[in-house]
């Protein structure tokens, strides 16, 4: 049975009603601003869980946000044309989704180790393009990155055709912590260029600061690693001088490669600070990259062993990088899907 409200509570309950009416009245703007504040936050600043994942051009409160906090120890540098544009010609829908492809492979990558990942946008290379400087960008890249993220301590530089195919691996164990058993100092086992094997003055004792792999064509710069140290920006300083480039771009076929092949072979300082990492260990080769190599087993990709990154190297040069994308793309799916995989993490 319900009990009739008494005229006393009726007036008790209008009274609380008026007060918080007033007390709303009188706050309004107060409330207003804080539910602004929270929206523009919101937008802006990036969740904890794409902490580690950083825009090539972050917004005021994003670069605030991103300087308070540690830097990673490994930043990943994507290139790629994000807004559309090349350098000579505007891209195609495959190209688009090669590179949405790519980046989120190593967001993922990125997120699941703690690295940090920052794509550079290269729409602005048409500064370049007077002189066909397009692919000397990395080195600028890298520079600009150096200086946006002094802290950290190893810098990867991947070209957009590249797969990392085993994201369980960290680089810590792949290769941080046995750099002196995974790395030649030398050439002496594999040296497709015939640089001579030893020049004076060279300390193989100093630790590396670039490492990088070669390939039937000598060095390959789609996938390499640098750390951020004073012995790097001065090599990315003299391999971006514009003095060697005028001299030697009508000879150097490969440009950037050509001119850190040329410090390496006649450079004690150099050769010092450079190892060279087994190729399919962060830059395999699809079959037919370099034809029908003798050495194809340094450095075409076998899944069955594992290999860590793919490289569609070339692939626009008489091959389908869109094909061999979503070929490597598929193989990735098996691999790293199995119900063990999703269970255990592993």
């Amino acid at each position: 049975m319900l009990l009739p409200i008494s005229n006393t509570s009726k007036s008790s309950h209008k009274k609380q009603l008026f007060k918080i009416n007033q007390f709303l009245n009188n706050n309004k703007r107060k409330f207003l601003g804080l539910i602004t504040i929270f929206f523009i936050l919101f937008w802006i600043i990036p969740s904890p869980s794409n902490s580690s994942v950083y825009d090539s051009s972050p917004s005021i409160i994003s670069k605030l946000f991103h300087g308070a906090k540690k830097s990673p120890r490994v930043m990943i540098i994507l290139a790629a044309n994000t807004g559309g544009g090349g350098v000579l010609r505007w891209k195609s829908e495959q190209e688009f989704a090669i590179e949405r492809l790519s980046i989120s492979n190593k967001r993922n990558y990125c997120l699941k180790h703690g690295y940090g990942l920052v794509v550079k946008d290269l729409t602005t290379a048409k500064r370049y393009s007077h002189e066909y400087r397009e692919s000397w960008q990395r080195v600028d890249i890298i520079k600009q990155t150096m200086r946006e993220f002094p802290d950290t301590e190893w810098f990867w530089f991947l070209d957009i055709e590249t797969l990392i195919m085993e994201p369980r691996m960290s680089l810590e164990d792949l290769i941080f912590n046995k750099l002196d058993s995974v790395a030649e100092r030398t050439v002496q086992q594999f040296n497709p260029l015939a640089f001579p094997i030893n020049i004076p003055h060279v300390d193989y004792s100093e630790e590396p600061d670039l490492l990088i792999t070669q390939d039937c064509t000598g060095f390959n710069l789609g996938s390499f690693m640098i750390r951020n140290t004073d012995w790097s920006r001065l090599l990315l300083d003299i391999w971006w001088d514009p003095v060697a480039y005028e001299q030697k771009h009508m000879i150097w076929d490969h440009r950037e490669q050509d001119a850190l092949e040329s410090i390496y072979a006649s450079q004690p300082w150099a050769r010092s600070k450079i190892a060279f990492l087994p190729t399919r260990l962060i830059n395999a080769l699809p079959h037919g990259a370099c034809g029908e190599d003798p050495n194809k087993h340094k450095y075409f990709y076998n899944s069955l062993e594992n290999d860590f990154t793919v490289n569609m190297m070339g692939c626009a040069y008489g091959r389908d990088c869109w094909s061999e994308m979503q070929g490597f793309m598929t193989l990735y799916e098996v691999k790293n899907n199995k119900w063990y995989n999703k269970i255990f993490g592993i």
